[in-house]
């Protein structure tokens, strides 16, 4: 049996970048939502107003995110002895809910406004260059939170980044509600596209939501991964039957259990020996390893396994 413990980056490092990935995530986001919020309330823009509070959303997020560096950089104690890298997918679930309950206190705000006749006064020039700011700013922090996230190798930035892809399509949208109440000087069309900005957050806060929830269940690995483990394993001489594998994302990095069997006479120093040389060949294939466990069994031997896949079940 081997137990190591190995990842392409570093926990500390990792937390590191989150951190920084964070702070410019809050700064950037605290002033595009205090220009959209001001000029959504000044230009009488309920579209931009809604698109101000995403951004408030946010900040929210890029202080959550800071403080999910400091949980994930703490070492493994007896209360956690698979260290604390799941904080960083709870708190990719609860980012879910945040933007789900922000999307849809926006679409009912917007349709109470529509459905009961709410007189509104049409969208001001101030509304067009907030939605502008908006855009270009939310393109320069999408790509810098995927930036991060691919160095950090981090799911929770890189839902963050979609997120802010998607501001850049919702703000898009906004822009184009607003031009079109202006033109044809029909308040309600600005309400319309408050409701599709509401809309939006909550698809991606589903998204969001079923991507972390795929990782707390310990799915989602799909079967080419368990090919490529068991390709590897098949590389080491004397190695046969690999199976009951299991493969799961503790923060972005996999922890892998698999059953081998070898020759009944090896020595245990022998088939420790085999164990180590499979170890290292999964860690050839499959980047970013936090953890292999490896059970050696006697060629031969039939029990029953409760958990875990064969090669024949992700065969094609």
């Amino acid at each position: 049996m081997t137990h190591e413990t190995q990842g392409v980056v570093k926990i500390g490092d990792k937390a590191r970048i989150i951190r920084a990935a964070a702070l410019t995530a809050l700064f950037g986001n605290a002033v595009l939502a205090a220009v959209k919020i001001g000029a959504g309330i000044y230009a009488n823009s309920l579209a931009v107003l809604g698109d101000g509070i995403d951004s408030s959303v946010d900040v929210l997020i890029a202080i959550m995110s800071l403080l999910v560096a400091g949980i994930i950089s703490r070492p493994a104690d007896k209360g956690h002895p698979w260290g604390h890298g799941r904080a960083e997918t709870v708190a990719t679930t609860l980012l879910a809910c945040i933007l789900f309950f922000a999307g849809a206190q926006l679409i009912l705000n917007s349709a109470g406004d529509i459905i009961f006749g709410e007189k509104r006064e049409v969208p001001t020039a101030p509304a067009l260059f907030a939605t502008l700011v908006s855009i270009g700013g939310k393109i320069l922090l999408a790509w810098s939170q995927y930036a991060f996230g691919k160095k950090a190798g981090s799911p929770m930035l890189r839902a963050n980044a979609k997120n802010m892809i998607g501001d850049v399509v919702l703000s898009a949208g906004v822009l184009i509600g607003i031009g079109l109440s202006m033109l044809l000087n029909i308040a309600i069309i600005d309400s319309a596209a408050a409701i599709l900005v509401g809309l939006w957050v909550i698809k991606s806060a589903v998204g969001i939501f079923m991507e972390a929830n795929t990782e707390l269940m310990d799915g989602g690995s799909g079967t080419e991964f368990y090919r490529i483990l068991f390709d590897a394993v098949r590389s080491v001489e004397g190695v046969g039957n690999p199976h009951r594998a299991r493969m799961r994302r503790i923060a972005g990095l996999w922890d892998i259990d698999i059953d081998i069997e070898v020759k009944p006479n090896m020595t245990v120093l022998e088939a420790h020996w085999v164990a180590h040389q499979v170890e290292e060949a999964i860690k050839e294939r499959i980047e970013g390893v936090y953890d292999i466990m490896i059970h050696v069994e006697p060629r031969g031997n039939e029990e029953w396994e409760g958990y875990g896949l064969s090669e024949d079940e992700v065969k094609d």
